[in-house]
């Protein structure tokens, strides 16, 4: 039997792709869906690209802005409640599925209100902000880890991993050609990234270094990133945004990113050699956490922000290229991170809410 679903996330693509990955098997299952977002988030964006039907609220953020945006952002959120409330009873939403950022706060609080099971995506270590305020009230919350089962009650969670696009799980390592290094600081760039790759060109030139570099810059600095690498005298190419990013992780030899979810995600799932550099300022220090699981278990390397330059992105780039036994290892020891079925298993979820 088709349900009505409403998925909400966004903000950043870590929030949006794993939702889109749900809703493409709910939607072969023949349920008719809905995303809640934000005209300002990149689900405005995606989502529709994506062949599905989004709706606009209005909401900021809370957790770690400035007094005078939280302030403006309380103002928001009864209107933006309300809003949220209209749409799921408009759509006589069955359940709603969220995978985080400051959009899905006023969703999951209308839902409460509307009667509505919740189901939540909470892949790091430590949760959300919204996620822990709305803990005690979820269906089921999908988790990352299984030390994260203890922030919501019994029976409530089950560890399935970030839902992944299927691209991820069915990509290859490449073999042969030209060492490749791909740098991402997520869908909107990450200046400290940015910073560290064009400082690390010259170094690269110099040495000779038989390597390709492909960095997603986000939008803000690609201009500028993008005149300066075209005289850099190195092989590659530098792009705001990457749309395949499951063809472009299976091109690469090495990845250099940030440590949220979501990238950690696509990392196991496309078996990948990287290194981490977790964003200092992220909630609760998670990206931090997450990176620390993999370094633990010999699957990747990790630089903190305030040590990455290019200097050290060249050591230790170098230093992994005439190594490819450790590539290698690295590869292997990332596959049991990965969760293959996790966008089923959320579906499945949601389908049992529903008829609950």
């Amino acid at each position: 039997m088709p349900y009505p679903f409403v998925l909400t996330g966004g903000g950043s693509g870590g929030h949006v792709f794993p939702a889109v990955a749900v809703a493409r098997v709910l939607r072969e299952r023949g349920h008719r869906l809905l995303f809640i977002g934000t005209s300002q988030g990149m689900e405005s964006r995606l989502v529709p690209e994506a062949g599905f039907d989004l709706e606009f609220i209005r909401i900021g953020a809370l957790n770690r802005v400035g007094r005078r945006k939280q302030l403006r952002t309380a103002s928001q959120l009864p209107l933006s409640i309300g809003a949220a409330w209209r749409l799921l009873r408009r759509f006589q939403a069955r359940a709603v599925f969220s995978t985080g950022g400051y959009v899905a706060g006023p969703v999951m609080l209308a839902a409460v209100l509307a009667g509505i099971p919740i189901v939540v995506m909470e892949p790091n270590a430590t949760p959300g902000f919204a996620n822990r305020k709305i803990a005690r009230r979820v269906y089921r919350a999908l988790v990352g880890f299984e030390a994260t089962c203890s922030w919501f009650p019994a029976g409530r969670s089950e560890v399935t991993g970030l839902p992944v696009r299927r691209e991820f799980f069915e990509s290859q390592p490449k073999r042969g050609e030209k060492f490749t290094l791909f740098l991402t600081g997520g869908s909107q760039g990450a200046r400290r990234l940015n910073r560290a790759s064009r400082e690390s060109w010259p170094l690269f030139r110099e040495n000779n270094s038989p390597i390709r570099i492909l960095h997603q810059s986000g939008a803000a600095e690609h201009d500028s990133l993008a005149r300066e690498f075209g005289s850099a005298g190195i092989e590659g190419e530098v792009v705001p945004f990457i749309r395949d990013m499951a063809a472009t992780f299976q091109s690469a030899d090495l990845v250099v990113s940030r440590s949220g979810a979501g990238t950690f995600s696509e990392i196991a799932a496309s078996a990948s050699a990287s290194i981490l550099v977790p964003l200092p300022f992220a909630a609760d220090d998670h990206q931090r956490r997450n990176a620390e699981q993999l370094v633990e278990a010999g699957a990747a390397r990790m630089v903190l922000d305030s040590e990455m330059d290019g200097e050290r992105l060249f050591k230790e780039v170098e230093a992994l290229r005439n190594h490819p036994d450790a590539l290698a290892a690295m590869r292997e020891r990332v596959r049991p991170f990965a969760k293959p079925g996790a966008a089923e298993r959320a579906a499945a979820v949601l389908e049992e809410a529903a008829r609950r």
